[in-house]
């Protein structure tokens, strides 16, 4: 479906701006108080935001910083999570780009992969014109950067009137609606296998594989998923 790119960037802008975007903001608000709560300053946290735009890797990061960690551990700790972004940023990139579209363009694109993002995009590019997604990505994107930055500088300005455990219940408003998000996203019977396999072995790696439990949850799940749905196509 061809819509034009000025309104293909419009409709991203729009869509960020709405379910997602007050999700994320709310989210983010969390984030602001939990760093001002481990003792980063304002223009820290906004930076970091700014730099990183993923929050779980900004949470491991204050967390590694609140408990004293060398820069070594923390790097490590946040390269783990920053591992999820891999296979998103895989499998969105040849949906987005076009035959001439630039390497510095894709590198952009690629700050920009992250769950909420990455999800929004995987549900609504597929149906628009390849020269239509670039401007669609982008619109979404560049509405939800600035959001979380704006909403992270909110949330360390306001974090003494905000109680601990209302922030700790808005940072879970990302993951909450990244699971919700995939499970209408399902189109094919491998898709719902992956997520029951997820369900089911979570609290197994959980407890076995504590720390890593995300990770070989969404490696052997996945794979499992996979394998079921060429064996099916076969």
């Amino acid at each position: 479906m061809s819509v034009g790119r000025r309104r293909a960037a419009m409709l991203g802008a729009r869509r960020g701006a709405g379910v997602p975007g007050m999700v994320l903001f709310a989210s983010f608000v969390g984030f602001g108080a939990f760093a001002r709560a481990a003792g980063l300053d304002f223009w820290q946290t906004v930076y970091m935001t700014f730099t990183v735009f993923a929050l779980p890797g900004q949470v491991v990061l204050v967390d590694q910083i609140d408990s004293g960690a060398t820069l070594l551990a923390a790097a490590i700790a946040v390269t783990i999570t920053a591992v999820r972004l891999m296979p998103m940023t895989v499998s969105i990139l040849p949906v987005l780009r076009g035959a001439r579209t630039p390497l510095w363009q894709q590198m952009l694109m690629s700050h920009f992969v992250a769950a909420t993002v990455w999800i929004e995009s995987m549900r609504r590019i597929p149906e628009l014109d390849r020269a239509d997604r670039v401007p669609y990505y982008l619109g979404l994107a560049c509405v939800l950067w600035p959001l979380t930055v704006c909403a992270t500088g909110v949330g360390h300005l306001i974090a003494g009137e905000v109680p601990a455990d209302i922030s700790a219940a808005l940072l879970l408003l990302t993951p909450f609606y990244f699971l919700f998000s995939l499970i209408a996203a399902i189109r094919e019977r491998m898709d719902l296998a992956a997520v029951i396999g997820g369900f089911a072995l979570g609290p197994v790696f959980h407890l076995f594989l504590p720390g890593f439990d995300l990770l070989w949850t969404g490696l052997v799940a996945g794979t499992i998923a996979w394998a079921v749905g060429r064996r099916r196509r076969a």
